[in-house]
């Protein structure tokens, strides 16, 4: 089970990584196709061009680390977008680890607190 802060953002990288790009290379990735700092605390999650494989890259006190998951029978799958990037919730990204396509999921209507429905000053 993933549990990650509502505040946290996920982004992925929908152009294919080269699965031995490390830290470095994955940074640079999240710099130059995300646009996106990769010391910000935020998810940068990266697919193999088979999509079999799945780094993401994070930022923990003090140092960048990856998390990587090779599969041995299936593909991950990434939503279709326009553009390079593509920011989803982390309930999504838990959907995307377990196998589910979420073009083919259905998501019910929920509220969403926004600037015009505050209470408080």
């Amino acid at each position: 089970m993933l549990s990650l802060p509502s505040a946290v953002r996920v982004f992925l990288c929908l152009e294919p990584a080269d699965m031995r790009r490390g830290f470095d290379g994955l940074a640079q990735m999240a710099r130059d196709v995300v646009a996106q700092d990769p010391f910000s605390g935020h998810l940068f999650v990266f697919r193999s061009r088979r999509g079999d494989r799945l780094k993401i890259l994070y930022w923990e006190r003090g140092g960048l680390a990856i998390w990587y998951k090779r599969l041995e029978q299936g593909t991950f799958a990434f939503p279709r977008a326009e553009g390079r990037s593509l920011v989803v919730g982390p309930s999504d990204l838990a959907l995307i680890l377990e196998g589910i396509d979420l073009a083919q999921a259905a998501r019910k209507k929920r509220y969403e607190k926004n600037a015009t429905h505050a209470f408080f000053p």
